[in-house]
């Protein structure tokens, strides 16, 4: 196995210290902030965890065969995962009831609340919100998370579709698709009538289920087993959709989603995903 070490700053006595722990044969730079460790004894990988927790480094293991065109599709959350912001709570704090939607997006993040109810209950508070609003918040709030254009390049580059899949709306991952190149979207659909929010979301609710239900349809008409499959995300609703793909990433998420992902990354951005991947396949 390999061991990544990623952070803002790794020294390079940490580095050292690592593989000394771990016997690893060398130590390789990835990219300015990863780092690789090769051949590295994975039987440490408790001493490891604490260390890189201690340090504040993200770390993981890496078989030492994988190659990042191995895979052929990248299924991301949208709210705090590809984007910083939770759009619903954006939206109503232009009616200034962002605390309390803000406390119910909360609660069904960590799985405290069945996430489609939490959903009906606050789109209901943002009835009578006018639908400009929804712009405002793509124009003036909606960000990119740290490294998603360097991720979304690295998987163009190796051939990996990506589907971007949310319990959010359709307004916000109908206009990031022709703008980041994405392949596939999904998300929720809410009623507007005489240029108004209604309060109601229209048809069914994209889910926990819901987002599997997508992956599972994508990878089908792909063609792609669960191991050729990314699956990134942060709050409990992204968990059945993760235990659909060969690697799940945890992107500063909630405990309970970073205990069950194959990778959680709290210190980098998303172009920490790529060296997670492994290298690319050498031609000829």
């Amino acid at each position: 196995m390999n061991l990544i070490v990623q952070g803002p700053d790794v020294p390079t006595p940490d580095l050292k210290q690592l593989a000394k722990l771990t016997a690893a044969t060398a130590i390789e730079a990835v990219t300015p902030t990863a780092f690789r460790l090769v051949a590295a004894d994975a039987g440490q990988s408790d001493a490891v965890a604490a260390f890189c927790e201690e340090n504040r480094f993200d770390c993981g293991w890496v078989p030492a065969e994988r190659r990042i065109d191995d895979f052929g599709l990248l299924v991301m959350d949208m709210d705090s995962t590809l984007i910083t912001i939770e759009c619903i709570d954006e939206i109503a704090d232009m009616q200034g009831l962002k605390p309390q939607v803000s406390a119910i997006t909360e609660a069904a993040m960590r799985g405290e609340i069945d996430f489609a109810e939490s959903l009906r209950r606050r789109v209901s508070l943002l009835e009578g919100l006018d639908q400009s609003a929804l712009q405002r918040v793509y124009d003036e709030r909606l960000q990119l998370s740290p490294g998603a254009e360097t991720l979304l390049a690295a998987a163009r580059a190796a051939g990996i579709k990506t589907l971007l899949v949310s319990g959010g709306f359709t307004f916000f991952t109908e206009r990031l698709k022709p703008r980041l190149g994405l392949d596939y979207t999904a998300a929720n659909t809410l009623d507007v009538a005489a240029g108004k929010l209604t309060g109601r979301v229209l048809g069914g609710i994209v889910d926990a289920q819901g987002k599997a239900d997508w992956l599972k349809r994508v990878r089908s008409e792909l063609g792609l087993v669960k191991d050729q499959v990314i699956a990134m995300g942060d709050g409990a609703n992204d968990l059945k959709m993760m235990a659909e793909a060969g690697v799940s990433i945890a992107y500063r998420a909630k405990p309970v989603v970073r205990t069950q992902a194959s990778y959680a990354l709290n210190q980098v951005g998303l172009d920490g995903v790529v060296p997670l991947l492994g290298a690319a396949r050498q031609n000829g």
